[in-house]
């Protein structure tokens, strides 16, 4: 059976950091390399920084699937791409500590994503933000948006 093939753009967003955050996912199903439909993901949270935002964002895109597929996620984070990408083996290999021999920030999310990594094909991509890609700039407003509730009740 062919898997099912998608394409997420995700983003994280935090006023101060930490402080107020969200994050956004476009998911695009893709038939015969055409988008044939869309979903966005979006969710904020009271005090957070904007590296949990951006890999939460990951993990959405990845735990709404409800079978293995191959999705391409892109993200404008180097942090994301630098864990997935260069420290993720070492981190595992080190008993999830850094080379420094400091527990891994973001840990558990980090682990979260590394798991749902196994269950899926994933093709990991960077793209530079706010610079005029039309997914990256929609997950940017979702996760601003997202925050927004937030940032009221802590007036930053």
């Amino acid at each position: 059976m062919p898997k099912h093939k998608l394409i997420a753009y995700t983003d994280g967003a935090c006023s101060g950091n930490p402080g107020p955050g969200g994050w956004g996912v476009l998911l695009q199903a893709l038939s015969d390399d055409k988008v044939v439909k869309e979903r966005e993901l979006s969710e904020g949270a009271e005090l957070t920084t904007n590296n949990k935002m951006e890999l939460m964002a990951a993990i959405a895109a990845l735990e709404i699937l409800d079978r293995s597929s191959e999705i391409t996620i892109f993200t404008d984070s180097k942090y994301v791409m630098n864990g997935i990408q260069t420290w993720l083996s070492a981190w595992k290999i080190n008993n999830w500590k850094t080379s420094s021999k400091k527990p891994v920030k973001n840990g558990d999310l980090w682990k979260r994503l590394d798991a749902l990594c196994q269950q899926h094909e994933v093709d990991w991509k960077w793209v530079k933000g706010h610079a005029g890609n039309i997914g990256n700039e929609r997950v940017d407003e979702l996760a601003r948006r997202a925050m927004e509730p937030y940032k009221k009740n802590n007036l930053s």
